[in-house]
């Protein structure tokens, strides 16, 4: 990323993602949001657990995508739940919705922040469900690479 767009410290993680998923392509979006929910999202109390993007009709929506009601804000606040518009050229989104197109692809987000500029940004991947048996191959490499560490230091 460049100047513009680097990552601000603080941030949304799917932190599942990486061990559910098989991860490809990466892509950056930007999102659509109401007034409150920008202050939401700035105060980090959103979840990306379930989350994941569709393409309808040439346009790409973040489903799942939980953002807390912002307490500060009138009565008149946002629905946490309400599918999210994402922010991308139309030949992105023709390349994305041929990819997915491919059986057992889905479109998941990895993170959400802010840019330098103060824009929300979301972090797509393109990616494959893993099965039973490449997460306990995940997890026994996890624990093999801290036994390498723990071995390390103690020499």
């Amino acid at each position: 990323m460049g100047k513009s767009g680097e990552r601000s410290t603080k941030q949304i993680l799917n932190k599942k993602a990486r061990f559910d998923y098989h991860l490809f392509d990466r892509i950056e979006a930007g999102i659509e949001l109401k007034g409150s929910e920008v202050k939401s999202l700035r105060a980090g109390t959103a979840t990306l657990s379930d989350a994941y993007a569709r393409i309808d009709g040439g346009r790409v929506a973040l489903v799942n995508f939980q953002i807390e009601p912002y307490p500060m804000a009138t009565h008149f606040n946002h629905d946490p739940k309400r599918p999210k518009q994402l922010l991308l050229h139309k030949r992105e989104i023709r390349k994305l919705a041929s990819k997915l197109s491919t059986k057992g692809f889905t479109l998941i987000p990895l993170a959400v922040y802010f840019n330098a500029r103060g824009r929300a940004k979301v972090e797509l991947a393109l990616a494959r469900g893993k099965t039973k048996s490449d997460k306990r191959q995940s997890l026994r490499a996890r624990e093999d690479q801290r036994e390498i560490d723990r071995a390390t230091r103690r020499r």
